[in-house]
């Protein structure tokens, strides 16, 4: 704010900085929360090893490989996709819930 020729300012920049008694939080809880891990993610990780999903991904990677050789088609994989992410989802479901609070 400036007053005729002279600006007066609220507080002084020593003001801005932390006081010494002034604790900063510890390397150890900001690591801490780096490793936390989404729950959802390691059940889908786990899901897509059992034995519906694998074959469900099977059948997507087949669709893949077989629609990306053909330089001109209209198919494309939605069904086989649709199948494998609903396996998943289905035994997820089943799974994630319990793991939260």
């Amino acid at each position: 704010m400036v007053h005729g020729r002279e600006m007066i300012k609220h507080g002084d920049p020593e003001d801005d900085a932390p006081a010494e008694d002034e604790e900063e939080p510890d390397e150890e809880e900001e690591e801490e929360e780096e490793d936390l891990v989404d729950p959802l993610e390691t059940v889908r990780q786990t899901c897509e090893g059992t034995e519906h999903c694998v074959h469900t991904r099977h059948k997507l990677e087949a669709c893949e490989a077989r629609v990306s050789s053909r330089s001109n088609t209209a198919e494309d994989c939605t069904e086989e996709l649709f199948d494998f992410l609903h396996a998943r989802d289905h035994c997820v479901a089943q799974k994630l819930f319990s793991l939260l609070k």
